[in-house]
């Protein structure tokens, strides 16, 4: 049985390549300023990675990949002019920061344009180094097509055999690539990054004709040391691929609703999206104004924890520079905050939270135990596995959405459920959480077990 190997580089230059994309983001800078900028930042990048594909037995796709990615932002006073390319020649690189200065030099001022101020600045520890985040664990399956292909057959064929219900397959695909990364600004700020991250994922189809549901599973992680093993993904896709025959109808009517954790992290997704920077400057938001009041019960919290070891968006500083910190979004039930980059924050008239580029792994605290904890708890309603469609309305906050999952009655999942619609208004639904659970899905950088919602319209037939 195929299982998953451990993450063992076969020749790690990372070091050496992140010197070499130093020295160029140096050499832009001067470019820059040669040509009268008054400010400059530039990233550059380098991904490589391995991406293989299988259906039914047999090998469908095998990509090798590596990209290199260069962008240059100067401003002339509060004039703004960028441009980006993946081409080191001299000429390329010098073409790239003409054009990003002729762009500026011909656009208007923006009171809010300019790099993050200078003592927000990240800065090194005492030895010099970055914080380790444990991030970086290259997978030598990347350089052997061969293993990888052998791990992707290994989740299907286990998937294939864990019911006779399963009659085909839609496929199965491991990806594995790492990440380094750059910023420089004309502030004297220099930050590099490295990353990996490595995935094996199986999809399945159950049944026949008007009859057929899919589902499947995948695992997500840093280090391959962390992925569950491949035959265990393959199985756990079937076995809830097979759950979902034969669903039947709900009839509307008003619902305790739980949403698995998977689920659960597109609430959380919502709350983000509202209290963003630029949704708020665009007075485009439901919750303009809201940071400081009360929009979640009295228990309910959710912290940022950028420096988690091997967290998905663990961060030393943020897309501009500025130094992450560990703070509350929400505490008490209370938004401490918005999330805000500096030039959304300088639209806003207030200071950047370290979030350009986005959040650095959200926790939601729990209040409830696991998973069928939270069954009991609810003792009789609908448990969401999937939404479809993008019913939320980010102005007004109301919320329909499509949904699958299963009914549950006295505590205890009954039957299949699919072709109904959740439906409520996003300060309705946070201010009626009844429980968030200790079952935290691991596959995301929101971090957030199964959440319990007290009552909510499920619309279905009559």
């Amino acid at each position: 049985m195929a299982t998953t190997p451990p993450s063992i580089p076969v020749h790690d230059d990372s070091q050496a390549r992140l010197d070499a994309l130093e020295a160029l983001s140096l050499k832009l800078l001067e470019r820059c300023r040669g040509q009268g900028a008054s400010q400059a930042e530039v990233s550059c990048s380098e991904e490589t990675g391995l991406n293989v594909s299988v259906r039914m037995g047999e090998v469908e796709t095998v990509e090798a990949s590596r990209d290199r990615g260069i962008a240059v932002t100067v401003y002339f006073g509060q004039r703004k002019g960028s441009a980006s390319t993946a081409d080191l020649r001299e000429d390329s690189l010098a073409a790239t920061v003409e054009q990003a200065c002729a762009i500026a030099r011909h656009t208007e001022d923006d009171a809010a344009a300019g790099l993050a101020d200078a003592e927000l600045m990240a800065t090194p520890q005492a030895d010099g180094g970055w914080r380790d985040l444990d991030d970086w664990h290259p997978w030598e399956v990347e350089h052997d097509p061969q293993r990888a292909i052998a791990l992707a057959l290994a989740a299907e064929q286990a998937g294939r055999d864990f019911d006779a219900r399963i009659e085909n397959s839609d496929g199965s695909s491991l990806g594995t690539g790492t990440s380094l990364g750059v910023y420089a600004n004309s502030h004297g700020f220099i930050g590099r990054e490295r990353g990996s991250q490595h995935s094996i994922g199986s999809a399945f189809i159950a049944g026949r004709g008007d009859a057929m549901q899919r589902d499947g599973w995948y695992s997500i992680a840093l280090a391959a040391d962390d992925l569950e093993q491949a035959a265990t993904i393959g199985r756990r896709g079937a076995e809830r691929t097979v759950s979902r025959l034969a669903p039947r109808k709900l009839a509307t009517g008003r619902h305790p609703v739980l949403f698995s954790a998977e689920m659960a992290r597109s609430l959380v997704g919502h709350l983000l999206g509202a209290v963003s920077g630029a949704a708020l400057y665009r007075r485009a938001s439901f919750l303009l104004d809201s940071a400081g009041t009360r929009l979640f019960p009295e228990w309910f919290a959710i912290e940022e924890q950028p420096f988690l070891r091997r967290g998905f968006r663990s961060a030393n500083f943020d897309a501009e520079g500025v130094a992450t910190r560990e703070s509350a979004l929400v505490s008490d039930g209370v938004l401490q905050r918005y999330i805000l980059g500096s030039y959304s924050a300088r639209r806003l008239g207030l200071q950047t939270t370290a979030n350009a580029g986005g959040v650095h792994n959200l926790q939601v605290a729990a209040n409830a135990g696991g998973f069928e904890d939270l069954l009991r708890g609810m003792g009789r309603g609908l448990l969401v596995t999937e939404l479809m469609g993008q019913g939320v309305n980010s102005i007004t906050g109301d919320y329909s959405r499509g949904a699958a999952g299963f009914w549950v009655e006295n505590g205890e999942i009954a039957y299949p459920v699919d072709g109904i619609t959740v439906a409520g208004n996003l300060k309705d639904m946070f201010r009626a959480i009844e429980a968030v659970g200790s079952d935290v899905d691991p596959r995301s950088h929101v971090r957030t077990g199964s959440i319990l919602i007290g009552a909510m319209t499920v619309a279905g037939e009559g």
